[in-house]
């Protein structure tokens, strides 16, 4: 069997809670904030769980983190 590499990208993006769960931060909070209402820039700077679709994909890029 070859080693298994971390995924660079999503080891940056990605971190594990101690359950066992994928944490992430949310999208489209770069730029063109003014636009935006604040209600929903507050709900952007919090973190939430990767989707469980999404949630073995994720997990074997990230195999050591």
């Amino acid at each position: 069997m070859p080693k298994l590499k971390t995924h660079r990208g999503a080891e940056k993006r990605f971190k594990k809670t101690g359950t066992g769960k994928i944490k992430r931060n949310r999208a489209n909070k770069s730029h063109m904030m003014t636009g935006k209402p604040a209600k929903r820039t507050r709900r952007l700077r919090t973190a939430t769980i990767v989707d469980a679709t999404q949630h073995r994909n994720i997990s074997r890029l990230i195999p050591f983190v």
